[in-house]
């Protein structure tokens, strides 16, 4: 039922491919569906797209867990741990912390140059506001923090990932760097006018918006970190929290702002009938995900759903496929706060 409904709104929305995991309780429902007939959707469901900032996350996770194990402070300067020489304001710099980071409130941009340039790792980084002041979604405070995780663990990211996450979950599909499997695996992005783009190519491991992955891997990740078994994961209790106003266009706040906040590594809205919905969204042009986390309630067991899309047209989608699974009848203002206002 639901590969055939999500089929149509993919064709409706001209996305050539949508990948599809979904959770409620212990029973997973995973699947693939294709909206362009050159395009074999796979019966494994195992083909790998960009996630985008749907890496974010994944690194809040690391991050968290080090903290728990004495090996990084979350509030001591990052300082502490790595230069700030690419900093125009060093006084600023030094006040970072790990939660500033993942509760994006650096005032920092979200790029100082294209992370994928070749001129990015030299970019002087200036801030846009004081740090601490008020949300500012930042992918360079993500790599600032990743930068001070590699120091401290004598390590890169990926091999960190790997050891901390990807190895242990059985995520055999997800990596921040390409796999010689990703040669056959990847999808292609495609714009809005059905032209493909490529597949895409980072020159380097980046925390923000470098992994790949498919929504079965994805779905081991959210499941290992859900609400569910947190009473045995309580250090991971602040992913959830809703501590910061999550205005996104400081300059232009919308309605949508009002319902949803920014916990440790993920946003949360307050939806009157779903609850406190734990998601991130991924947007890397011609690649677009997204994930939702649904509390558990009296009618339902914690729900999941994730889904990535090689379209530009991806987000378009957000109140459909939610509701779709989900069951809301008030939409998710998600779908407001992603898209409008930029």
């Amino acid at each position: 039922m639901y590969e055939q409904q999500v089929r149509q709104l993919a064709e409706e929305a001209g996305i050539p491919l949508i990948q599809v995991a979904y959770a409620e309780g212990r029973k997973t429902l995973v699947f693939e569906a294709s909206a362009n007939p050159e395009i074999q959707a796979r019966e494994d469901a195992g083909t790998v797209f960009q996630a985008a900032s749907l890496s974010k996350p994944v690194f809040a996770y690391i991050v968290l867990k080090m903290a728990h194990e004495g090996l990084m402070d979350l509030d001591a300067p990052l300082v502490t741990y790595t230069n700030i020489e690419r900093f125009e304001d060093k006084e600023a710099a030094g006040l970072l912390t790990a939660r500033m980071v993942l509760h994006h409130v650096t005032g920092l941009p979200n790029w100082a140059a294209g992370p994928g340039s070749e001129v990015w790792p030299l970019s002087v980084i200036s801030f846009n506001r004081q740090p601490g002041s008020a949300f500012s979604y930042s992918g360079e405070g993500f790599s600032f923090l990743q930068r001070a995780v590699e120091a401290v663990c004598g390590a890169d990211l990926e091999q960190i990932a790997r050891e901390q996450v990807f190895d242990p979950l059985g995520m055999d599909r997800t990596s921040y760097v390409w796999l010689p499997a990703f040669d056959s695996l990847a999808a292609d992005g495609f714009n809005r006018e059905g032209e493909s783009t490529g597949k895409g190519n980072f020159p380097r491991a980046n925390a923000a918006y470098t992994l790949r992955t498919t929504a079965a891997d994805y779905m081991k990740f959210l499941k290992h970190v859900s609400r569910g078994p947190l009473a045995e994961q309580e250090w991971l209790q602040g992913m959830f929290e809703p501590k910061v106003q999550a205005v996104r266009y400081a300059d232009k706040p919308r309605e949508c702002d009002k319902t949803v906040f920014w916990g440790l590594g993920m946003g949360i809205e307050k939806h009157p009938e779903l609850g406190q919905v734990a998601f991130h969204w991924g947007d890397n042009g011609n690649f677009k995900a997204l994930f939702l986390m649904v509390p558990e309630s009296t009618m339902h067991r914690e729900r999941i759903l994730v889904y990535l899309t090689n379209s530009r047209a991806g987000h378009d989608i957000v109140e459909s496929i939610s509701s779709l699974f989900l069951g809301n009848t008030i939409p998710v203002t998600i779908h407001d706060w992603i898209n409008y206002g930029n």
